[in-house]
């Protein structure tokens, strides 16, 4: 039974923008830290966007600050991952996540998850490409 639910991946070329989008179903996410992960074979899953319960604190990894934004929609029970100037680099497998009562910068610390006792959870991913 999926929880999260990415949607929004695709095809773009370097400089263009994208917008994804992640639904909760079966839980608020109005309780949780959020956030947004990629991947790239071989390489560890890295937090690049991430925001605290309170919606009062945003965390940025330095490859995406200026660049994307991440924010919430308590009503619609959904997260959002604006990408703009986008660059191959981003290319990548795209995660959104949310952590019970976690910080921002938690949430986008992979390690730090084990010092919190809530529950957690993840979507199943979606693919970003940037291409010419």
């Amino acid at each position: 039974q999926l929880q999260l639910v990415e949607s929004g991946g695709g095809l773009v070329q370097p400089g263009g923008s994208l917008r994804l989008s992640c639904a909760a179903t079966r839980f608020s996410l109005a309780d949780y830290g959020i956030g947004w992960f990629r991947q790239v074979p071989g390489k560890e899953r890295e937090g690049v966007a991430c925001m605290d319960s309170n919606d009062d604190d945003t965390y940025y990894s330095e490859s995406v600050k200026g660049r994307f934004t991440i924010s919430r929609d308590n009503a619609e029970n959904r997260m959002y991952l604006q990408m703009n100037s986008l660059k191959p680099e981003d290319t990548a497998l795209y995660y959104c996540a949310a952590l019970e009562g976690a910080t921002s910068q938690d949430t986008c610390y992979l390690p730090s998850w084990g010092d919190y006792y809530g529950r957690d959870y993840w979507g199943q991913g979606t693919q970003v490409t940037v291409s010419s």
